[in-house]
């Protein structure tokens, strides 16, 4: 009923106090309706040209934020789109939101209401319709996006304007390839959207790349976090191409697991930017996002998207740049320092880590991240690397439980090495691998090797060694509880194991005999059925099928016996 009286409404007959009235009605009954009848779809897409019709024309301001509401909830249907998304309809929305090349200031306050409606509208249209996305690239809505962000500069009640705004560009920047590299190339789309998130948080400048600290502050408000929340969105889209840096190590070591890189290549393939100017840009970032981690938000689940979103962020900043996350301590902080310098934002990623892990869901999209980011960080950053392998696998004492079980973080994340999702075990047993500095030995004793069976497969290591970069020679110190148990410690379980009776020593030579024949059947058959595949460890460490093993030793010793 609703409906058919709203497309009478807009048909003309009411005026504009009739028009903003029936279209209340019909926002406040479908303000939470995102599933349609079908069998009224045709009547929406008219009440959708109704509505576009009035808003071409000049009318008041309370009718066209009815009219706005009404379109926003009209366009959550992807199939009523049609009559929106043409290049005129699209530009009286961009006009309605303000969305020009002018430096006007936005000084009518009344209009805000109307400003931000449009962009709620152009937010939910571009994301429901690819014709929108392609319109968006011909009309240059992201450089008249970030125009209007640089009028909300030094405004103020304009939150929610820049919270849309933000939440637009991202989404174009999301859905389509083209925005992202005019953001990043043509708009100075770096430096606007981190004015944007710097000024969400309010930043007082210290030093350089230090901002205050406020130890007592107040949490930030939901619109603040909302509106640095959205700017850490687009910010990762806009970087996402630029510095895509710690994925392609992976790939790298992936490809050639062999190849140890020196320090100096990895210097610069994780963070020398190509000018100058673009390595300010990425520090001056990770100072923000420093304090953005030390920043609280309204709610503790707040506080966690908006965590979230900074590290997403981190992880596509160049390595080398993050070292203001550990800047030098002054005396008179009363914060976490190690070595002198202070480490409370890797104590926030620490606890971001382990909380994402007690969750015990989604690690793919939650943990491997964090996970990510801090693997990097241990590799770039020595001061990083021990502090956080204090904390996560401090010197060994109690050893007689298996390395995976109990309750702190090294049990957790030794767990972590053998689940199922192999992307997470991967990045777990490489973040624990670079806290060993490479170094099989130390890792075995940290994890016993059935756990770490398959990093050390993957990388090649299996025959033991180091992996593919070198670390201080400093030498990790066992305590004398570890010395006296090393001894009767099961290398496969890492772990003291009560002594057990061998099973052979009441047999005779033919029962062993007899034994020994029955597991080679047994391996035998299930071999033939390709159930299991017999492997064998090359000299590099690599593993191969048991055949190609043999034949490369039987080579290897007719050559010994020619040269002899």
């Amino acid at each position: 009923m609703e409906l058919e009286t709203s497309l009478e409404a807009v048909r003309g007959r009411g005026g504009a106090e009739g028009i903003e009235r029936v279209l209340g009605r019909y926002n406040e009954k479908n303000r939470a309706t995102f599933k349609f009848d079908p069998a009224d779809e045709e009547k929406r897409k008219k009440l959708c040209e109704g509505i576009l019709n009035i808003l071409e024309k000049d009318t008041q301001t309370s009718c066209q934020v009815a009219c706005l509401e009404a379109l926003r909830i009209l366009s959550r249907d992807k199939k009523v789109l049609v009559p929106v998304t043409t290049k005129e309809n699209m530009q009286i929305l961009m006009r309605l939101a303000k969305l020009d090349m002018t430096e006007d200031t936005l000084e009518d306050v009344s209009n805000f209401p109307v400003i931000v409606e449009a962009l709620k509208c152009l937010c939910n249209i571009v994301f429901n319709s690819a014709i929108a996305q392609k319109l968006s690239l011909e009309l240059n809505l992201a450089a008249m996006l970030c125009n209007l962000l640089k009028k909300c500069k030094d405004q103020q009640f304009v939150d929610d304007i820049k919270c849309f705004d933000l939440r637009l560009l991202f989404l174009l920047s999301l859905l389509h390839t083209d925005i992202r590299s005019q953001l990043h190339h043509e708009l100075q789309g770096l430096q606007v959207l981190t004015q944007a998130l710097e000024s969400s948080f309010s930043i007082k400048w210290t030093e350089k790349y230090k901002a205050a600290e406020e130890h007592d502050g107040s949490p930030l408000s939901l619109q603040e976090t909302d509106c640095a929340i959205e700017a850490l969105k687009a910010l990762f889209n806009v970087t996402l191409d630029s510095w895509n840096v710690h994925s392609e190590l992976q790939h790298q070591r992936l490809r050639e697991p062999h190849v140890r890189i020196s320090p100096s290549k990895v210097e610069l393939n994780q963070g020398s930017p190509t000018s100058q100017n673009e390595s300010h840009q990425f520090r001056y970032m990770a100072a923000i996002l420093r304090h953005c981690l030390l920043t609280v938000g309204p709610t503790e689940d707040k506080t966690e998207e908006l965590h979230s979103n900074a590290i997403n962020l981190l992880s596509n900043i160049p390595v080398s740049c993050l070292d203001v996350l550990i800047s030098p301590s002054t005396q008179e902080e009363t914060v976490l320092k190690y070595n002198g310098m202070n480490m409370d934002a890797i104590q926030v990623l620490l606890d971001f880590m382990e909380k994402r892990i007690d969750k015990g869901s989604s690690y793919r999209e939650g943990l491997t991240p964090v996970l990510s980011l801090l693997t990097e960080c241990c590799r770039a950053h020595r001061n990083i690397r021990k502090f956080i392998k204090a904390q996560v696998l401090p010197p060994l004492r109690d050893v007689s439980n298996r390395p995976e079980v109990g309750t702190t973080v090294r049990n957790k994340l030794v767990r972590l090495m053998t689940h199922v999702d192999l992307g997470v075990k991967q990045i777990a047993a490489e973040f624990l691998f670079v806290l060993c500095k490479e170094r099989v030995d130390n890792l075995l004793k940290y994890t016993g090797y059935g756990n770490a069976a398959g990093l050390l497969a993957a990388r090649g290591l299996l025959a033991g060694g180091r992996g593919d970069l070198w670390y201080s020679d400093d030498e990790d110190t066992d305590t004398e509880e570890y010395k006296s148990a090393k001894p009767n410690i099961n290398l496969i379980t890492g772990h003291v194991e009560e002594p057990m009776p061998n099973p052979m020593d009441e047999m005779t030579e033919e029962q062993k005999e007899y034994e020994a024949m029955k597991l080679v059947n047994m391996f035998d058959k299930l071999s033939r059925e390709e159930v299991i595949k017999p492997m064998g460890v090359r000299p590099d460490g690599t593993m191969t099928p048991l055949e190609e093993t043999i034949c490369q030793y039987q080579a290897n010793d007719q050559d010994s016996s020619d040269s002899d």
